[in-house]
């Protein structure tokens, strides 16, 4: 499979040139290739350099006050470049014409809707013809509250990261990483009172395996030789494709398939929920060959009171033991998680249950957040609110007490064996090792490395460790065991 070649547009008298800038999380790095790929099909020239451009777009993040900070930011410097300034992305969706009437230095704000269209608004745009603002709406509603009834009406939504339904890969590399993420699906049906994003991403939608392995396909064929699989709930993979693509176990069918796809060299899974990790895709995820043995693991929190507020479930109980579960099967399986400290109503006995329970769970990396409120959320209606000194005060406590522990954790890891893809080449060699996911964990550094090459997935020892960080060497050449094209 391939992308669509570029081809001349009726609207542009003469190619224009676009700059994509992108804010946030790896399911925007998708939908922005996505956009890419939309773009240069309808006639625009991709530019590196937001000042050697005609418009930039601006593809936003709204989860937390810092990101949409960062988001406006983004987008009043790409205004003093000179060229046309165009916010999409999720903070485009969630505020629409709000953002539009407070940010006058952007052009254009347009929704996930507009997205099909790209090309021919940004085109508008460059002429200087008024586009009208993104309206926004509740995107759960566009949808069927009952998953199996989802598919056939998602084929006429615009769900962003899901290209065109269908085997055509519709997707255009914005850089020449060995890692590409996959969107597996997206959207989410989990209610967490403190979490908007269901509200602007919309009701959860898996895409079809077939589509799936063809863009993996297409990633090989481009350098991509690990895949980093996501989505808002990977767990929920499947749940509305239907019994014969595997329903809820649908994950499970994927994954050695994916690993199987030639060139291929690894299979990370991203963003699992605790409640919904069921032992076949622990076992699944821990004992197949060419999947990491990773688990992101959402637990937010470990005291029972707390996470109900926050309308989940657990306890420092259950979720050591998914913990134990899942090293019964790899012993050195990498687990991370994030945290949110200060969740209104939180007491001192709620911190030191969740202390606890990461003292007792050697987690190799450990996202630590304060509590703010979120627009147009449940638990910001909520009362017993803690004060921003008190929660400052939890996050750098529990912070140290996660530095301490994930560079324990680091430290037990020497003198074990590792699998590290190289990803720089320079002065020094570095890459990540299969506990390791992309920006969000730790990196090996490769000591008397020799020639080597970015994509190499190199057999190493552990010698030492730096923090969270790996000092590893050489010990047996690279690692043969690519995907063999025999995916079934």
């Amino acid at each position: 499979m391939s992308a669509a070649e570029p081809v001349e547009s009726a609207e542009l008298s003469q190619q224009r040139r676009v700059a994509l800038l992108t804010l946030g999380c790896a399911r925007n790095e998708v939908d922005s290739e996505e956009l890419a790929g939309r773009l240069t099909t309808g006639g625009w020239e991709l530019s590196d350099d937001p000042e050697d451009s005609d418009v930039v777009v601006v593809n936003t993040c709204g989860f937390v006050a810092s990101a949409k900070k960062d988001s406006v930011d983004t987008l009043l410097a790409a205004s003093d470049t000179g060229a046309k300034v165009v916010a999409v992305g999720c903070l485009a969706e969630r505020y629409g014409r709000e953002l539009a009437d407070s940010l006058p230095e952007a052009d254009a704000v347009l929704g996930f809707d507009h997205y099909p269209h790209l090309a021919e608004r940004l085109a508008d745009v460059a002429e200087g013809r008024t586009v009208s603002s993104h309206t926004p709406a509740d995107r759960r509603t566009l949808l069927p509250l009952s998953p199996v009834e989802r598919p056939s009406a998602a084929e006429d939504l615009a769900v962003p990261g899901h290209g065109e339904w269908g085997p055509r890969v519709l997707r255009s590399r914005l850089d020449d990483s060995p890692v590409a993420a996959l969107k597996i699906a997206s959207g989410c049906d989990r209610r967490c009172s403190f979490c908007a994003i269901p509200s602007y991403r919309g009701s959860f939608v898996s895409r079809h395996p077939d589509d799936l392995l063809a863009e993996a396909a297409w990633l090989a064929e481009r350098g991509a030789r690990e895949l980093y699989l996501v989505s808002e709930n990977s767990t929920s993979y499947g749940k509305d494709l239907g019994r014969d693509l595997g329903g809820t176990r649908a994950l499970e069918a994927l994954l050695p398939r994916l690993a199987a796809v030639e060139g291929i060299a690894r299979v990370r899974v991203s963003y699992l929920q605790p409640a919904e990790t069921r032992p076949d895709l622990v076992r699944t995820i821990a004992t197949t060959p060419g999947v990491a043995t990773y688990f992101d693991l959402s637990f937010q929190h470990s005291s029972e009171s707390v996470l109900r507020r926050m309308r989940r479930f657990g306890s420092t109980e259950s979720f050591l033991a998914l913990i134990e579960q899942i090293r019964e099967y790899a012993p050195e399986a990498g687990i991370r998680t994030n945290v949110i400290v200060g969740f209104p109503g939180e007491t001192e006995d709620d911190v030191a249950e969740l202390e606890r329970f990461l003292t007792a769970a050697r987690l190799d990396a450990v996202g630590v957040f304060g509590y703010s409120d979120e627009d147009g959320t449940e638990a910001e209606g909520f009362e017993n609110k803690v004060d921003t000194d008190t929660i400052a005060e939890r996050v750098g406590r529990v912070s140290a007490l996660v530095e301490q522990l994930t560079t324990q954790r680091a430290e037990e890891r020497v003198g074990t064996v590792v699998d590290v893809l190289v990803e720089t080449v320079g002065e020094e060699v570095t890459g990540r090792a299969g506990h390791q996911a992309p920006e969000v964990d730790g990196e090996c550094v490769v000591l008397d490395a020799g020639e080597r090459v970015v994509g190499e997935l190199l057999r190493c020892e552990v010698v030492d460790s730096a923090g969270v960080d790996l000092l590893v060497r050489p010990v047996g050449g690279a690692v043969a065991d690519v995907g063999t094209g025999s995916a079934p």
